[in-house]
């Protein structure tokens, strides 16, 4: 089983073009999304969170159980869901505005050790900024650190980040503790304050991560391992919005290597060049399907299937 922790939010997305269009709530949150996309990928999930008993905590549960996602792990609460309200550029970029004063999902508390089917366990975004649950969400890396693949995404939201220099070093902190890392280019530049990315790759890799994947928007995906980069061209779709592109690398990424029996930082070492490019390639075919359609919409197993002619 493959644990992904985290928050669960509400994206707001715009759906017309003009300057005040309404907004339609779509269920999200960067771990959220990793969760559905593995659970679309038919991998054994849990989700690790703390859930707003609201209507729109209800709905984002009811979405997990029809994502095949667990939720043994999930802590419920009376708080507020958090709201992103997404803002949509004509490339279908999008950036994000948040209400996150006492929601749910920065309360949650610290479940102890994970169960020991537990192969591997995510982390990312929102939820290694906003405090308390970034410090319970780091005791939890750190621990479980010692016997499982540690991932992490830390998926920059600027914006929520008050002390840049202070979480900079905090993150640098994780590394120790992170078996692999996937970011994108312009968090990777924001975290080590510019820089060549893949340069900055290497860097984190002589600190700790077994491989650091690069997403690279329109540029396609980049993996850097201690003995080398293996690149594989973006695949070409109809953009209607990136919502949740970089969550369905995380989770599809993480599919693979489930199903190719790699979820270990020394077997991640060992991957060959061919490996990656497999596991590249399934990942960035599955954030390309999630680009084509509105909100952050992983694939299931079978449209991923069909995508790649099997």
């Amino acid at each position: 089983m493959i644990v992904v922790a985290g928050e669960a939010l509400v994206d707001m997305v715009p759906v017309g073009d003009d300057e005040l269009t309404p907004l339609a709530p779509k269920l999200g949150g960067g771990p959220y999304n990793v969760a559905v996309a593995l659970g679309r990928l038919d991998v054994p999930t849990d989700f690790l969170s703390r859930v707003s008993t609201d209507h729109f905590g209800e709905q984002l549960i009811k979405r997990l159980h029809a994502s095949q996602v667990a939720t043994d792990l999930v802590q419920r609460g009376p708080e507020n869901t958090t709201l992103a309200v997404v803002g949509l550029a004509e490339d279908g970029s999008a950036r994000y505005s948040f209400y996150v004063d006492g929601t749910a999902d920065r309360l949650v508390e610290d479940p102890g050790p994970l169960p020991a089917e537990t192969k591997a366990v995510s982390f990312g975004t929102l939820s290694l900024v906003l405090e308390p649950g970034a410090s319970v969400y780091e005791t939890v890396l750190r621990r479980e650190s010692k016997r499982l693949l540690t991932v992490l995404d830390p998926n920059i939201r600027a914006g929520l980040i008050h002390d840049p220099g202070a979480y900079r070093a905090r993150f640098r902190s994780w590394l120790p503790d992170v078996g692999l890392l996937k970011a994108s280019v312009e968090d990777a530049r924001w975290l080590a304050e510019d820089g060549d990315v893949i340069e900055i790759a290497r860097t984190w890799i002589s600190q700790g991560p077994a491989a650091v994947v690069l997403t690279k928007g329109g540029d396609g995906l980049s993996v850097i391992t201690a003995t080398g980069q293996v690149d594989v061209p973006p695949v070409k779709v109809d953009v209607v919005d990136t919502i949740g592109a970089g969550d369905t690398v995380q989770g599809a990424l993480l599919a693979w290597l489930h199903d190719h029996d790699a979820l270990s930082a020394e077997k991640i070492r060992g991957l060959s060049t061919e490996e990656w490019t497999a596991a590249l390639t399934y990942a960035g075919a599955a954030a390309a399907i999630t680009c084509s359609r509105a909100g952050a919409e992983p694939p299931f197993a079978s449209e991923l299937t069909a995508a790649l002619g099997g």
